[in-house]
């Protein structure tokens, strides 16, 4: 290889050594197996709804039965994983944030599930099955327990907020007919985290 005396090649000449030389190492990096994270994140607290894991859409067995709605009013299965630490019971409610109110529509509310629960069967919130304990706060249809979807005919696909509530209380003390404002301000005045699932309905 023969050099030049011309400053500005040398110059250039050592540009173009440097840049292969880079190139070749970001190549060998490249091939270097990577070794497993030592410290890998926690899960996160998370929940699941095998029932609505069509395309998240709520099938008729979860749909309300009146108010020209036809379902058969089953509150669906939930499970959940990775509670934050220290949760010592769970609450779950089903909101409709796109009901014409003003204010969505409460459609379950349940609290008081005890802490080693970590799922709930399909009409757990009709009471079959519901843990030992639990309670059922009023839902926006003035009866306790689920009441499913049930929006009004050519409305757009309403979302059906689907949440758990890992608490650091044990219980709370609430009157048999508190509302579901009233559980909630005590929902999120008492939670460690919240874990949720959106679901889909329309008529």
């Amino acid at each position: 290889m023969r050099f030049t005396s011309d400053p500005r090649r040398r110059a250039a000449f050592a540009a173009s050594m440097i840049l292969v030389a880079s190139i070749a190492a970001a190549s060998a990096e490249a091939q270097r197996p990577r070794l497993p994270n030592p410290n890998p994140p926690p899960g996160r607290f998370r929940v699941v709804a095998p029932d609505l894991s069509s395309q998240g859409r709520i099938t008729l067995s979860h749909v309300y039965n009146g108010m020209g709605c036809s379902g058969q009013n089953i509150s669906p299965a939930l499970q959940w994983y990775n509670p934050p630490a220290g949760t010592r019971s769970y609450a779950v409610t089903a909101y409709d944030p796109d009901a014409p109110t003003g204010s969505g529509w409460w459609h379950w509310v349940m609290y008081n599930i005890p802490a080693g629960t970590t799922g709930l069967p399909a009409g757990a919130g009709n009471g079959r099955n519901a843990p030992r304990g639990s309670a059922q706060g009023q839902t926006d249809f003035g009866t306790k327990g689920y009441g499913g979807p049930c929006p009004p005919v050519g409305d757009r696909p309403h979302h059906y907020q689907f949440t758990v509530f890992a608490l650091k209380v044990d219980r709370l003390d609430l009157p048999g007919n508190a509302t579901a404002a009233y559980v909630g301000f005590n929902l999120n005045a008492n939670k460690l985290g919240t874990a949720r699932v959106n679901a889909l309905y329309a008529r």
